[in-house]
């Protein structure tokens, strides 16, 4: 090989980029769950039926007074008389 031939190829040959590869697979696994989506902070598994009660009764309690809300505006529709 020449001079020119190894400063512009730089690269390690193939069988040794993927042994080195498959070292540091071996020694980087962190055996974590992969997130649902993108971006997410992965969650154990066993916070997981925590977590969807505490979904469900946010959405409960934001639904609720939402319900509530309206409920109470109408009655103080009917409650107030209209100005003449």
């Amino acid at each position: 090989m020449s001079p020119d031939e190894t400063s512009t190829d730089a690269a390690l040959p193939e069988p040794v980029r993927d042994h080195l590869g498959q070292q540091l697979r071996s020694i980087f696994s962190t055996g974590e769950a992969v997130p649902q989506y993108l971006g997410d902070p992965v969650v154990p598994e066993m916070f997981e039926p925590q977590i969807k009660r505490l979904e469900v009764r946010l959405k409960t309690h934001e639904e609720g007074t939402d319900a509530v809300e309206h409920a109470l505006e109408g009655l103080l529709g009917d409650l107030v008389p209209p100005k003449a």
